[in-house]
């Protein structure tokens, strides 16, 4: 493999007439470096190690297999617990003030909608529902939608929703992305509308709504960029209130290059597009202590009341972000939309 690189590499020096220095390494999972390092050493200038690792390391699994003997785990009692079980919890408690926050949700879910190609008497599933909008636009569009989400009070929320749109036909589900309760190839479009990205295990969610797509089956999603305004401000609360170990930033989703080797070939006609979502706002402060009064800020503010300081910081650096995104009355973010066709 390495000759075919240096041998690419040389066509294209010898075509564009330049060169770059560079090296030729490899990812490789730590089982495998501990059986065949020496072997790979003699070719590889650098190794590099990925998220999963430091699962493998501090837990003795892996993310991409663990759901596979998770129960029998627990019931054996090698497991007391599913170990994100606590993670998920805290996630849930942050999501269950979000309700406020879906007006500004409800038109990129109608371009969602429009962007996975949903169409009368399809088989569709919403993952990471949340309050209900993209599912409701999907009914509204002749689907066969069935919801789900792993926050109660969402749920709850999106099925008012639903009545006040006079939908009553709407499957409303209470699950987790990372286990998802139906059959291998159930639904015709899965899509996830900021959602499926904050799981903690991205190939476990991945393998999870391809699992559950038929075959030439479309996945679309739409998830933050890490150079958006959200991507931005999650680095900033990330540094505040750090995620476990193992648990990777949720605007990696939001990277072409990392959706493309998550998704591998299990799909094929991968294909990516950028919205505009505005958030209206008097002013900076307006947008941040908007924020705080609903959706996860509600628990990262709770979590740093004892540690002032610290409040004063994440403010700051938050307004500071927020500022070179506002105009015009409008904090004005970016999304990435993806979508592919399952192989």
């Amino acid at each position: 493999q390495k000759k075919i690189v240096v041998r690419v590499a040389e066509e294209v020096f010898t075509k564009a007439g330049v060169t770059v220095e560079y090296m030729v390494g490899t990812m490789i999972e730590i089982p495998r470096a501990a059986l065949t390092a020496d072997r790979v050493a003699g070719s590889a200038e650098f190794f590099s190690f990925g998220t999963n690792d430091l699962t493998q390391t501090t837990m003795g699994l892996s993310r991409d297999d663990y759901t596979k003997f998770q129960k029998e785990y627990e019931k054996e009692k090698i497991f007391k617990a599913d170990p994100f079980a606590e993670f998920k919890a805290k996630q849930r408690e942050g999501w269950k003030h979000f309700a406020p926050l879906e007006a500004v949700t409800t038109i990129p879910a109608a371009r969602l909608v429009r962007f996975a190609g949903v169409a009368l008497g399809q088989r569709v599933l919403d993952v990471g529902c949340g309050t209900g909008v993209v599912a409701i636009t999907a009914r509204r569009a002749g689907a066969k939608v069935t919801a789900l989400d792993f926050t109660p009070e969402l749920l709850a929320h999106a099925k008012e929703n639903a009545a006040i749109a006079g939908l009553d036909d709407i499957e409303w589900k209470e699950g987790d992305v990372e286990d998802l309760p139906f059959k291998d190839g159930a639904f015709d479009i899965v899509v996830s509308q900021f959602g499926a990205m904050f799981a903690p295990r991205p190939e476990v969610a991945t393998k999870e709504m391809l699992r559950v797509l038929r075959p030439g089956g479309t996945l679309a999603f739409a998830s933050w960029p890490p150079e958006s305004l959200n991507g931005r401000l999650f680095a900033v609360v990330s540094k505040y209130l750090p995620p476990p170990a193992g648990v990777p930033p949720p605007n990696r989703w939001g990277e072409p290059a990392v959706v493309e080797q998550l998704l591998g070939r299990a799909v094929r006609d991968l294909h990516f597009e950028r919205g505009q979502i505005n958030f209206p706002a008097l002013s900076v402060q307006h947008y941040r202590t908007g924020n705080e009064k609903a959706g996860p800020m509600v628990r990262i503010v709770q979590a740093l009341e004892k540690e002032p300081a610290k409040l004063v910081g994440l403010r700051t650096e938050y307004d500071g972000v927020a500022s070179s995104f506002f105009r015009e009355n409008a904090i004005v973010g970016e999304y990435l939309l993806t979508r592919a066709v399952k192989a």
